[in-house]
């Protein structure tokens, strides 16, 4: 059986790097957007993903940043996996020359299946709800939207926290979760027993779909 992958993202402290890691990450988000209230300066960026053991993958949200900032991330971070969640085009995600995730913000009428077909370069395509803003903000969307043959693979996000992300791997089936606010004592401050909490839900969600 194929486990449910886990991103936890928004990290900014090294205790909660190591939580995170303790408590059974896959990947871990580092924001460099410096709109978020969860961004971290590419220096800080790279002094906590070195605490990262094999194996945990380093995830690098961009939003709308320039070609020279995405390039020097990449080069400080070159084995850093790229989140794209603001308004870039497929050409500006695929410049960079690395793996990437794209971010959909999901909404009635928005079409996912010509999206991905327009990303189709992307490792996976992150779904998160559409707000004002860039994600991060705890909002669970329309799981209904997602189409149910969607042939390509999703991470999904938006609002997940320990209570709901069993129900959310049961009725998606994504490739992987990514949580952020729904583990957070506050704003960048992760909560050690949230994310255990969160990831054992999700060992529990991938059980019950075994069941099914």
């Amino acid at each position: 059986m194929s486990r449910t992958r886990i991103k936890i993202c928004g990290l900014t402290r090294e205790a909660d790097v190591d939580d995170a890691i303790d408590a059974g990450a896959d990947a871990l988000g580092f924001v460099l957007w410096p709109g978020s209230a969860r961004h971290v300066p590419l220096a800080r960026a790279v002094a906590l993903a070195r605490r990262l053991p094999p194996f945990v993958t380093p995830v690098l949200l961009f939003v709308n940043a320039s070609p020279s900032e995405v390039r020097a991330a990449t080069e400080a971070l070159p084995q850093a996996l790229l989140q794209f969640h603001g308004d870039e085009t497929p050409a500006q995600c695929a410049a960079a020359g690395r793996p990437f995730l794209r971010a959909a913000r999901m909404a009635p009428g928005f079409d996912l299946l010509d999206f991905a077909r327009r990303f189709a370069d992307a490792q996976a395509i992150l779904l998160d709800a559409h707000l004002e803003g860039y994600g991060g903000g705890g909002k669970v969307f329309d799981w209904s939207l997602i189409p149910a043959a969607a042939g390509f693979p999703v991470v999904l996000s938006g609002g997940l926290n320990p209570a709901n992300v069993a129900e959310g791997i049961v009725r998606v089936r994504p490739w992987a979760v990514d949580v952020s606010s729904g583990v957070e004592a506050g704003k960048g401050m992760k909560n050690a027993s949230l994310m255990r909490r969160f990831c054992q839900a999700v060992r529990r969600g991938d059980d019950q779909l075994a069941a099914t």
